[in-house]
């Protein structure tokens, strides 16, 4: 894998529209080089954060906590940038019009700034109000303590709106790996301070300590890439000047966007009204499954719609047919990673989230939960990661309002299946009203409330999915990615049915190695078959990794 971190260097020119395969390997690798630095270092937070606080409702508060202002970075970050401005940037930058796109940066920022900033001083007026409005279930110390971490951190998610906006820069200049790597600068923050005053404090002050280091942490994410901005952005000029064309393009585009996020932010806020009349724990328990959840997510779904939106962008709706080509290498792609996801997080998941987590204030009884709150994800998770790409295929295409729509569906029928599957299993008091049957399900003396909202998300993300497909189908003709899928499912199956026997057979052992001796043989068989089913492109990352301990053998 090429990559560097050079800012007076370029990750090379993109190969032509026409020609998807080669530009879309290198680019999305480099996508995935820095998600997967940014996520290790993510898991990594996970894992101590959990040694220090397991499903406590201490936990639960630091989730809420950056749960709640997250609406302007849902509304105003990498989402709406990606369909508003990146698409408008990159045609002037491919058209040469430098200056032009160095006074459209300018004004964005200006607009983000003024907008973000604003938003972030009334948030932290209105804490008292939010917390109380959007968790009713948190009640005395535990509402008392969300409020105050969630002054801490509003301001973090202003300043990481300006951050998706370096990224936007940087990934229409086709440099990926600095931006989706400056992420890691905020785990490193929180993790340091869980070191620093994880032994010598209580779990109360320990929140507080790890909110202020998360909003140093979203300052050093976006100050690190300021350097690779001016080095590529030199006709950068920050005005208030919005008369522009492009800029009007630019907002006119980001209304139906912020919408959509709109929409999922209001999908995050019924999950956490929800979630607050569950058992303390409910939103950290949440919070872990997330991570793990959002690694596939990232690394192949983020990675590769990321890295072909510019160059979707540039094909427009004039070159419908290399679009559905690259969309269909695309999905293609994210297939060969995202099933294995799939299939072990389900076969395998307790394995998984037992060495992540499991020591300390984490036991075994949270594994199990989070487990089952993994599976619920994971129902969905390929539907979510080709979503992305389908959505960036509009985006191109100047086409913010039917992925929002789409969204909208989503989102209402997550509520409504999550919520109904929530009550059936941890019944809630909701102002004296008790909602759903006598008593609830509990494994390992947990509930499994939190394990039927992640179901119903997991299954609202295929509808999302068929939607899109279909509407893509209807404007740029049929994807024909979808005989690949079963391929693959046997694949994952057969290899992760071989390391759950293999375990079985074996003594017991550190959940560790547990998780190491299975799937070390469940990827290697996953491959192999999938080679041997004729999937291309599994043959090829076999080709690319045989190659390199060959080379490095030599």
């Amino acid at each position: 894998m090429t990559q560097t971190t050079d800012p007076a260097s370029t990750e090379g020119e993109a190969a032509s529209p026409t020609q998807p395969s080669g530009n879309l390997i290198s680019s999305a690798q480099l996508v995935a080089a820095g998600i997967l630095l940014s996520r290790v270092s993510g898991l990594v937070r996970e894992m101590v954060f959990s040694r220090y606080f397991g499903t406590s409702p201490f936990a639960s508060a630091f989730r809420a906590a950056t749960r709640l202002p997250n609406v302007l970075q849902n509304l105003l970050g990498e989402g709406t940038l990606s369909a508003s401005f990146i698409p408008v940037y990159s045609r002037l930058l491919d058209r040469g019009e430098t200056e032009a796109a160095g006074r459209l940066a300018g004004a964005i920022f200006s607009l983000l700034f003024a907008v973000a900033g604003a938003l972030a001083l009334i948030g932290v007026l209105l804490a008292p109000v939010l917390v109380d409005f959007f968790l009713p279930g948190f009640e005395g110390e535990l509402r008392d303590l969300t409020v105050l971490c969630t002054r801490i951190i509003f301001p973090m998610t202003g300043i990481l709106v300006l951050s998706a906006w370096a990224l936007g820069i940087l990934n229409s200049h086709r440099h990926f790996f600095v931006s989706y790597t400056a992420p890691v600068l905020w785990n490193v923050a929180i993790i340091s301070t869980l070191f620093l005053m994880g032994d010598r404090v209580g779990q109360r002050d320990l929140v507080v300590a790890i909110s202020w280091g998360a909003l140093i942490g979203g300052g050093l994410q976006f100050l690190v890439q300021l350097p690779w901005v001016l080095k590529l952005e030199r006709s950068l000029r920050f005005s208030g000047d919005f008369r522009s064309p492009h800029v009007a393009t630019v907002i006119r585009n980001a209304g139906p966007a912020i919408m959509g996020r709109g929409v999922v932010q209001l999908s995050g806020w019924v999950d956490l009204w929800l979630a607050s009349f569950l058992f303390g724990g409910a939103l950290a328990a949440l919070g872990y499954a997330q991570t793990l959840y959002m690694l596939p997510v990232s690394l192949f779904g983020m990675s590769i719609a990321a890295s072909e939106l510019p160059e979707l962008s540039r094909a427009g709706a004039a070159e419908l047919d290399p679009l559905r080509r690259r969309v269909e290498a695309g999905l293609r792609q994210m297939a060969v990673f995202v099933v294995p996801s799939v299939v072990g997080y389900l076969l395998l998941g307790d394995i998984i989230v037992g060495a992540m987590y499991e020591g300390r204030e984490f036991d075994r009884g949270d594994t199990i939960l989070v487990y089952l709150i993994l599976a619920g994800y994971s129902i969905g998770l390929f539907a979510s990661t080709g979503s992305r790409l389908y959505s960036s295929a509009f985006f191109a295409l100047d086409d913010t309002r039917t992925p929002a729509k789409i969204a909208f569906i989503r989102v209402v029928l997550s509520a409504i299946i999550g919520g109904s599957l929530m009550i059936l299993l941890e019944p809630i008091t909701v102002r004296g009203v008790r909602l759903g049957p006598d008593t609830g399900l509990l494994v390992m003396g947990n509930p499994l409330g939190a394990a039927g909202l992640a179901l119903g998300t997991g299954a609202a993300a295929w509808v999302e999915w068929l939607l899109l497909r279909r509407a893509l189908d209807r404007r740029a003709g049929p994807v024909a990615a979808r005989g690949v899928l079963f391929r693959l499912v046997a694949a994952a199956s057969i290899g992760a049915v071989f390391a759950r026997g293999l375990l079985m057979l074996l003594p017991d052992m550190p959940l560790l190695l547990a998780a190491i001796v299975a799937l070390v043989p469940f990827g290697l068989i996953y491959f192999a078959i999938a080679h041997r089913l004729g999937v291309t492109e599994a043959s090829s990352t076999m080709r690319r990794v045989t190659s390199r301990f060959t080379r490095r053998a030599r």
